[in-house]
């Protein structure tokens, strides 16, 4: 059973059900430090026939915020504009999406995960803060430095509700 910060409320919200949530209740102190700190997840999206679609991600968490931002790199790809990708098609046509980070170990003791279900949209190179997330980008994954990601959108994940497992001291 996975730890949650939260949990159904009686409004049918949800609500923090342990110590240590943060940002209205969605990301606990353990949960925010294995985010930040993991160097890749996978992005989970619905495609039009109901299949999930999973696909590797680059990400920083937001400071302030229970939200991940994805760039749409220049990393090769099959479409050479990023916004016909099958992942934001997907998001545009319905924004619920998932995301998995986790922790791989030949020692089992060390083995964790974290899910978050969240809502994901699309967010202009024009918004305020786009240069704040790409220069934490460009912090976190050194390879971004020659990519042009001021002028492309990013994808912004706002997360909904966390679960995680084996999180605890063992990181």
């Amino acid at each position: 059973m996975g730890d949650e910060c939260t949990g159904p409320g009686p409004d049918g919200g949800y609500r923090a059900v342990r110590a240590g949530c943060h940002h209205g209740g969605v990301l606990a102190d353990d949960e925010r430090t294995f985010l930040a700190t993991a160097r890749r997840a996978v992005l989970g999206t619905i495609a039009p026939d109901g299949r999930p679609r999973l696909v590797p991600i680059c990400f920083v968490l937001a400071a302030d915020e229970p939200v991940l931002y994805s760039p749409l790199d220049e990393k090769p790809k099959r479409m050479a504009d990023p916004l016909a990708l099958a992942r934001i098609r997907d998001i545009g046509a319905d924004p619920r999406v998932t995301v998995l980070v986790d922790r791989w170990d030949e020692d089992w003791t060390r083995l964790a995960w974290l899910r978050c279900d969240a809502r994901g949209s699309l967010r202009s190179p024009s918004a305020a803060g786009h240069r704040d997330i790409v220069a934490a980008l460009r912090a976190k994954y050194p390879p971004y430095e020659t990519h042009r990601l001021e002028d492309r959108p990013l994808i912004r994940i706002e997360i909904e509700r966390v679960t995680s497992w084996g999180l605890g001291d063992r990181s």
